[in-house]
């Protein structure tokens, strides 16, 4: 178990994932975002959906508008379809995933 340096917990469970930044080797850096997963169905990563405001000059209201993003999965996070999600910029892991999931947010009560 390494520290990867943003004072996030680690996972309880242990997984041999070379792509896991706790029990792996992936080096974390730059964007820190938070979404949620609403797909599960790739081997290994998942799809992230952000959603965000933008502003419509012409009729000066805001626009909701949403992006998915791709992220590789560790199997040591259990990740499933509705769960909030913090994930980290990473070197890239394939031809499209430059994301890593870190934590799963729990629901505030």
């Amino acid at each position: 178990m390494r520290e990867i340096g943003l004072g996030t917990k680690p996972p309880p469970k242990a997984c041999e994932d070379p792509n896991c930044p706790y029990h792996g080797t992936l080096p974390v850096r730059g964007k820190i975002l938070e979404g949620t997963v609403v797909s599960t169905k790739m081997s290994g990563t998942i799809t992230v959906e952000r959603g965000h405001l933008h502003y419509a000059k012409k009729y000066m209201r805001y626009e909701r508008r949403r992006s998915k993003i791709l992220a590789h999965s560790p199997p040591c996070l259990e990740l499933r379809d509705g769960d909030r999600v913090r994930i980290i910029e990473c070197r890239p892991v394939s031809k499209e995933v430059s994301f890593v999931a870190i934590e799963k947010i729990l629901p505030s009560t």
